[in-house]
């Protein structure tokens, strides 16, 4: 079949949605469909062999706690409405369908069987409330409505209810593993505690710092490795590296898709703090099929993935004493990191892009036998 993927997001910028979307185009190209992803593109973008029409060029727009990389010109209507016309998809797959404009405006002009996926998660959303007699007449153009996680499902329902599959992100096993050599350096004779995000306020480094003084002081050997993006945040958070005098705190920055796995078989214990907007915690499924245990905040979208005690840890959101005492709990005990790191890969195992992909094709065929 011919299957057009539609990105809102910055294609070339590292993000959820658009590893997503990555891999499933990887996997089906690989079964020997016709893929092309259709999404706006600051600079070339391709993950593999995906073919990518470029459509508009993304601004940073401040949205729901974090920076949505999305374009705003009033020709991407036409734009996208040409493309669709000309390529005559079988299927058209949107994900995030109500985002604007490249997203929203596939949905309104696709006359082949229309997809949506839904990858958020907020606690409330004004902009769902206010335009819920709207939403709930462009949801109706959609054949078929997938949500990544339970969480994201229910946070959607709440103001569009309907007949929602759950098919949930995936991960490269093989990317992922911990046969991958590790970073170079960091190699002493400290423990390592690993963060990966983009410096957000909501990705809750502030929680990690505060929580890292007091575990520095009753484990001495241990550092933090901060992985990812962002400039204004990160001088906020090197000046309280420095306000309170902590030590072995490293900021690596952006890190390419290829390095990334060597981070992870660098870290003896992998932290996500976050506070919201998770609706199901790809990073986490990262650490666990590279085979390291997992501390992260008891919020929906992680518990729904780690179980508390088996691959991991959970903690309070916020609560810096608990994120402290996890993590001490863990660097005290190498046999406890070993057990739940190894819990970790057999879990993540299950969520392989090859499995999660074929789940997405098979949608697919149920929707396209549906519409014959």
């Amino acid at each position: 079949m011919k299957i057009g993927l539609v990105s809102p997001y910055d294609y070339s910028f590292p993000g959820g949605v658009s590893v997503h979307i990555s891999h499933l185009a990887r996997h089906f190209l690989q079964k020997g469909h016709t893929v092309k992803v259709v999404a706006p593109c600051s600079r070339k973008a391709g993950y593999f062999d995906e073919e990518v029409t470029a459509v508009g060029r993304p601004l940073p727009i401040p949205y729901g706690g974090s920076i949505a990389r999305t374009p705003l010109s009033p020709w991407l209507p036409a734009q996208t409405r040409g493309i669709l016309r000309k390529e005559r998809f079988d299927i058209v797959h949107i994900h995030e369908p109500f985002v604007p404009m490249v997203a929203l405006s596939a949905l309104l002009q696709s006359n082949s069987v229309t997809v949506g996926t839904f990858h958020a998660c907020y606690e409330g959303s004004r902009g769902y409330w206010v335009a819920r007699p709207l939403l709930r007449r462009w949801l109706s153009r959609l054949d078929g409505k997938i949500a990544v996680s339970k969480p994201a499902m229910e946070f959607v329902s709440r103001y569009l209810p309907g007949d929602y599959q759950i098919i949930p992100n995936g991960i490269d096993i093989e990317h992922f593993s911990p046969k991958v050599p590790p970073i170079e350096g960091f190699n002493d004779n400290k423990l390592n505690i690993l963060f990966v995000g983009r410096l957000e306020k909501r990705k809750g480094v502030d929680c990690l710092l505060a929580a890292y003084g007091e575990v520095k002081r009753q484990f001495p050997d241990v550092r933090l490795i901060v992985v990812g993006p962002g400039t204004r945040l990160r001088s906020k958070y090197e000046r309280l590296v420095h306000k309170n005098k902590l030590t072995d705190v490293v900021f690596s920055g952006f890190v390419s898709a290829s390095d990334l796995p060597r981070y992870y078989q660098r870290a003896d214990i992998f932290c996500a703090p976050a506070s919201k907007g998770e609706s199901f915690g790809i990073i986490l499924l990262e650490a666990m099929a590279s085979g390291k245990p997992v501390v992260a905040s008891n919020i929906e979208g992680y518990a729904s993935l780690l179980s508390d005690g088996e691959e991991g840890l959970l903690f309070p959101v916020g609560d810096v004493e608990a994120l402290a005492q996890a993590l001490l709990q863990l660097l005290n005990s190498k046999s406890l990191r070993h057990e739940m790191g190894e819990k970790g890969r057999n879990k993540a195992e299950k969520y392989s892009w090859a499995s999660v992909a074929q789940r997405v094709l098979d949608y697919y065929t149920s929707l396209l036998n549906k519409a014959k």
